[in-house]
């Protein structure tokens, strides 16, 4: 019986020689154990390639690539994810190989765009759909091989998984890129299970895995037997390498796994591999003694180990006792480096130079915002000394409200909990020491009312258990002034938010990426103008 295997890997973009050598290795290795091996959409050259693909040269390369892969296939079929230039038009495609040649390119027919995608920018759509018609064992097997999207849409002229019901194909066979959201996994099966149901073919479903930028791949590749029902599901967050015997009739149960540990896996998969897909290794963080950076900086220390970290607190006349006291204690749990750098010296100079221009006896945002600046430059200096990456520790209630300092806490290379709302700090922060069965996180960071410091006895100026769900349901669910008075919202509040998320964009649009793991994130995948007067 057919033996099909999926191959759920983590390609780098760009690096069209590393991702040949991966492929091959999966090949030699697996080859003569299966029948057909099926890779993620775009393996060859990672996803999302962007503007990549306007480059001749790394054109060229994918098609030289792809022939020396081909060269190397044997009795066994191979489907992988490439792009292919015809007539000038370019293609997200699959290529299908067996005995040393190109069977087929099948091409994707949807090209979404929409959220994070921008398919459509650089693609054509297929030309035709069809099933590819291959020989196993002395055996003809058409293919419904299709690519991503096609599965998610159809109009009402075109459905692709109908047309290649149609053309009589045996299985269908896709190969994805789709990134990670909390249970998204549960949508994809669920919309392969309607299609089984519909036209009644065994669905095998292979998925990237890893990071890319904001973006974070979570695998968990999956088949569903001709009765829609699961029989394999391959692991979440990692490679995968799973054969399957279609003889087989056992079924698989889908084991749920819970969010704050769906949220701490695509966070640290995230981080681990901005890292080593930029050829980073140390990460320098300010520890303030609050949640956010502590959440940040153990995160980091799992991912990157704890002797790749290098914290710094950096007390003002204003920081309080129990917030270096925080931060040292968050230091020795994870054994990271750390070290003290006031900044009252600094600060008092910076006063001194600016008294000409500003009353520096009174409170004003300019003269706290200053503190953090002087943090920024700082932190910045010593990740340029450890040739490290500076991590921003902003939630995504903060990021959306503004409750940010644009060139003081904003500053760095990548933001790791921005796609967090505050909720969500508290309740992994939780989830940590629970799992760990240890206070990794400081209990006093997690129970002490938050605030930035930057004046004697300051608070942030939020209800966060009241704020951050309405600013979710602004920015995940698109709700607006109406839906939020009639879950009970006040409107002087839905307003003053509205208001807040609006003036707030041109920082958003200076900020580092974050990683993303909620189905609307600030970075590409949410596009507001600056210059904006509607008031929702």
């Amino acid at each position: 019986m057919l033996k099909i295997c999926l191959a759920q890997m983590n390609p780098t973009v760009g690096d069209i020689y590393g991702n040949t050598q991966k492929v091959l290795n999966v090949v030699n290795k697996y080859g003569h154990e299966c029948d057909i091996i099926c890779f993620p959409e775009m393996m060859l050259l990672g996803y999302p390639p962007k503007d990549l693909l306007y480059e001749i040269e790394f054109l060229n390369l994918v098609e030289s690539q792809l022939e020396k892969i081909a060269d190397h296939i044997k009795n066994c079929v191979v489907i992988l994810g490439i792009v292919r230039l015809e007539n000038n038009n370019l293609y997200n495609s699959a290529a299908v190989i067996q005995n040393r040649k190109i069977i087929k390119f099948v091409d994707k027919f949807f090209l979404p765009t929409y959220d994070v995608f921008e398919e459509d920018r650089y693609f054509c759509s297929a030309k035709k759909i069809e099933p590819v018609e291959v020989n196993i064992n002395k055996t003809k097997i058409n293919l419904g091989i299709h690519i991503c999207e096609d599965v998610w849409i159809s109009s009402n002229k075109i459905d692709v998984l109908k047309i290649l019901s149609e053309k009589n194909s045996d299985l269908y066979i896709n190969l994805s890129a789709s990134p990670f959201s909390l249970n998204r996994i549960d949508d994809r099966i669920k919309i392969c299970q309607n299609k089984v149901k519909e036209f009644s073919k065994p669905f095998f479903y292979c998925n990237l895995v890893g990071g890319q930028d904001e973006l974070v791949f979570d695998g968990q590749s999956f088949g569903l037997n001709s009765n829609g029902k699961l029989i394999h599901k391959s692991k979440a967050f990692q490679e995968s390498f799973d054969i399957y015997d279609l003889s087989d009739n056992s079924i698989s149960k889908l084991t749920k796994i819970p969010e704050n540990e769906q949220l701490y896996n695509a966070l640290t998969l995230g981080l681990k591999d901005y890292f080593f897909k930029t050829r980073h290794k140390k990460a320098v963080i300010g520890l303030s003694g609050g949640i956010d950076s502590a959440l940040t900086c153990v995160i980091a220390a799992h991912t990157l180990g704890n002797e790749s970290i290098y914290g710094y607190a950096l007390p003002s006349k204003f920081s309080s006792k129990h917030s270096l006291v925080d931060a040292k204690r968050l230091a020795k749990n994870l054994n990271i480096n750390f070290s003290v750098l006031p900044i009252n010296e600094v600060h008092d100079k910076f006063l001194k130079s600016l008294s000409s221009e500003i009353s520096i006896s009174e409170e004003s945002v300019a003269l706290e915002n200053l503190q953090s600046r002087i943090r920024s430059n700082l932190l910045m200096t010593l990740a340029n000394k450890y040739n490290a990456l500076l991590l921003t520790t902003s939630n995504k209630t903060e990021v959306a409200l503004g409750y940010t300092t644009l060139y003081g806490d904003m500053s760095g290379a990548i933001g790791v909990i921005s796609d967090l709302n505050k909720h969500q700090v508290y309740s992994l922060s939780n989830w940590i020491n629970e799992k760990f069965k240890m206070e990794i996180i400081p209990i006093n960071s997690i129970l002490k009312e938050p605030s930035a410091e930057l004046k004697f006895d300051q608070v942030d100026p939020f209800d966060y258990e009241k704020i951050s769900p309405m600013v979710e349901n602004i920015i995940t669910r698109n709700k607006y002034l109406d839906h939020l008075i009639k879950q009970g919202y006040d409107i002087n509040e839905i307003q003053d938010v509205l208001k807040k998320i609006r003036i707030s964009e041109f920082k958003r649009w200076q900020s580092p990426p974050g990683i993303r793991v909620s189905n609307k994130a600030f970075g590409s995948g949410r596009r507001y103008p600056i210059s904006n007067q509607f008031k929702g």
